[in-house]
């Protein structure tokens, strides 16, 4: 799901004391003044800063959701059918590539083993005698006392006794492979995050035993539309968040997402100490065009019930007036209608107490 924001390029804000906006991340536009105020006496001048409202150039953005997962993540398996025998792991362990994790029974391997064996040194004594005939005969026509048949014959003999030998260290070669999956190992440093079997339990042909996690680097996927994501580069920063904390995401690829116009777009964020979880709720901001706002800062908006104003200085006095608000972010507001670009607002010192009869809010 995406939702539209802004953040800020630029800012042309000016203050009596003066102020600097932070940067945040917002879109809203500026509305006419609205009519609808309560005036609070010259004399008694709400206490505060005076800040002058002026336009803002803001980023516009989309708001993408996704989750942030380990790029490297391994389920682990066996090609073997037997009995377990150890896990050496628990989930939650941290481990290193190569690190043993699990073994299970291979003795019929063993058995195998000595029935292979044998089949190569017989393969090696046939392939010795057909080659001590062949040498004996390839003399013997070459002196004529034999014929060219009983030469190919032996030829031949010698061929078939190689390929025997080649076969039966193939087999030799594919043991000590099937032997490999009795012992099951870390393929990479990380951390198990899932142990499916203790020992006694019959492991199975690509059941999964075994899940390790390396959470060092995180992968957020998100959607978007086509529109959206066509100025994407790889290696382009964006701004991100996991779990509502902000980080810096780098564009990995933008891939079809193969439903409509939707498209899929990586990013990748680096997690070395591990300060994000794996599998955490993520937000990306992809910027789409520039905008502009009318931005106040929190502190200068006054809250009664459900109704939102701000404190206007005007040459008549302070004055409340309920405006609409945008999105808004930890230090400042957007102004969707109710105020001007010039009008001057008041940032009180202290919460104004609310007038008797408050007016309705801005349309």
């Amino acid at each position: 799901m995406t939702s539209t924001i802004a953040r800020f390029t630029s800012t042309r804000v000016t203050a009596a004391a003066i102020t600097t906006f932070a940067g945040l991340t917002m879109a809203a536009c500026s509305g006419p003044k609205d009519a609808h105020t309560t005036a609070t006496p010259a004399a008694t001048q709400v206490a505060g800063t005076a800040l002058v409202i002026r336009d803002t150039v803001v980023d516009a953005a989309i708001s993408a959701s996704g989750v942030a997962e380990p790029i490297q993540q391994a389920t682990l398996s066996t090609k073997l059918m037997g009995t377990v025998t150890a896990v050496l792991v628990h989930e939650g362990d941290v481990v290193r590539s190569g690190q043993t994790l699990l073994r299970i029974d291979a003795r019929d391997l063993t058995a195998k083993s000595a029935q292979v064996s044998a089949s190569i040194a017989d393969a090696q004594a046939m392939q010795r005698e057909a080659s001590t005939n062949a040498a004996r005969f390839r003399a013997l026509y070459a002196d004529s006392a034999a014929t060219r048949a009983q030469l190919d014959a032996v030829e031949t003999g010698l061929a078939r006794a190689e390929a025997g030998l080649r076969a039966a260290q193939a087999a030799s070669g594919e043991l000590d492979a099937m032997r490999s999956y009795a012992t099951i190992t870390a393929p990479f440093g990380g951390v198990v995050t899932f142990r499916a079997v203790d020992p006694g339990a019959f492991a199975a042909p690509g059941a999964p035993l075994i899940t390790v996690q390396d959470g060092s680097a995180l992968r957020i996927s998100v959607s978007a539309a086509g529109d959206a994501v066509r100025a994407l580069k790889r290696g382009q920063t964006l701004a991100a968040t996991i779990d509502g904390v902000p980080v810096s995401a780098i564009v990995e690829g933008v891939v079809p997402a193969g439903a409509g116009n939707l498209f899929t777009v990586n990013a990748t964020v680096a997690n070395r100490a591990g300060q994000y979880r794996s599998g955490s709720a993520a937000m990306v901001s992809i910027p789409v065009a520039r905008e502009h706002a009318l931005l106040v800062p929190n502190a200068a908006i006054v809250r009664e019930g459900d109704l939102t104003g701000v404190i206007v200085r005007s040459a008549t006095g302070d004055e409340r007036r309920w405006v609409r608000l945008g999105v808004s972010t930890a230090t400042h507001t957007a102004v969707s209608s109710g105020l001007q670009v010039g009008e001057t607002i008041v940032v009180p010192s202290s919460v104004p107490s609310p007038t008797p009869t408050p007016t309705p809010a801005a349309k």
